[in-house]
């Protein structure tokens, strides 16, 4: 039997406003009235910087640097790069500043949090090319960042769970940077909207069928209509990819999640391939939670186990 979802986390999305989101232009904005971050128990950290990162033949690239206390005397620390959620047509830097911290405190590493380029005004393959400049600078600058370039992983929730994992399999392809670990909640990996937990969860909280559908429009354009999602790039659907070699990765699952199954398939092809991986279903969770585990016990429980095996990992 399934369990409902956590009373607390209900009672706190039941509390918020929600924007109408029924076309692509609705995006900008629904995305101007989500660019804060939670400011309840905001992790202690050591500096903060914001950065612009050049890229070849490409717009270049807004980040933040996140460093934990103590950063001075720590010698080459771990280093994770972000990609923040949002369907790549939501989010940024600022909305999701609290995880960042959060990231950066509890595994105590240096942190790369991107701001890549956002759809509909900036389509696929936008997103993946910022995502795999971002890596590969902070790869060639880590040590003067004070981290340890051995120590990399790569870590994004939803969008950014793609995001993620898409810049890990490139960066297998093409030979660097190499990469210790990858930490994905609830990442979208396949594009498939068949799959049985879209339909169990097609209403669900926070994200629903139609508002994949919308996101994908934004994102994809003409490629959001392909009928087959096998025949999707792996830069689209991950799925889709040559995952033998990859990264060790820990993919964190809500039950009340559209995208559910995209995580538990993801997971389990890994693992075909012998790539160590570990999954856990969130039972009482939904889409998204990662956002409120700054209030929400059950979801901070969640976010702390998965930073807890980022950081044995690295």
């Amino acid at each position: 039997m399934t369990s409902p979802v956590d009373p607390v986390l209900m009672s706190v999305l039941e509390a918020i406003p929600t924007e109408q989101l029924n076309r692509p232009e609705d995006l900008p904005l629904v995305r101007e009235s989500r660019r804060r971050a939670p400011t309840d128990n905001v992790p202690t950290i050591g500096r903060v910087k914001d950065i612009v990162i050049p890229a070849t033949d490409a717009p270049s690239v807004a980040a933040r640097i996140y460093w934990p206390v103590g950063f001075e005397d720590a010698g080459e620390l771990p280093l994770v790069v972000y990609y923040h959620g949002g369907g790549f047509a939501l989010g940024g830097i600022d909305s999701h500043d609290w995880v960042a911290r959060s990231i950066c405190a509890h595994i105590e590493a240096v942190v790369l949090s991107v701001d890549y380029r956002l759809a509909p005004e900036n389509p696929y393959p936008a997103a993946v090319d910022d995502a795999f400049v971002a890596l590969t600078w902070v790869a060639e600058h880590a040590a003067e960042l004070g981290a340890d370039p051995a120590r990399i992983a790569v870590a994004g929730d939803s969008a950014g769970g793609n995001l993620a994992t898409v810049v890990a399999q490139l960066a297998k392809s093409r030979s660097g940077p190499h990469l210790k670990f990858q930490l994905l909640w609830y990442p979208c990996t396949t594009s498939d909207l068949t799959l049985p937990s879209v339909a169990e969860n097609c209403d669900g909280p926070v994200l629903s069928r139609d508002i994949m559908r919308i996101f994908g429009e934004a994102y994809l354009g003409e490629l959001s209509e392909t009928a087959d999602p096998a025949a999707l790039p792996f830069t689209v659907a991950p799925v889709n990819g040559d995952l033998a070699g990859l990264p060790p990765a820990y993919i964190a699952t809500a039950q009340h999640d559209p995208l559910r199954d995209d995580g538990t398939m993801y997971a389990s092809l890994l693992a075909d391939a012998g790539v160590p991986v570990q999954l856990r279903n969130a039972a009482t969770l939904v889409h998204g939670y990662l956002d409120f585990a700054s209030v929400v016990a059950a979801a901070k429980e969640e976010f702390l186990l998965s930073l807890d095996a980022c950081k044995a990992a690295l």
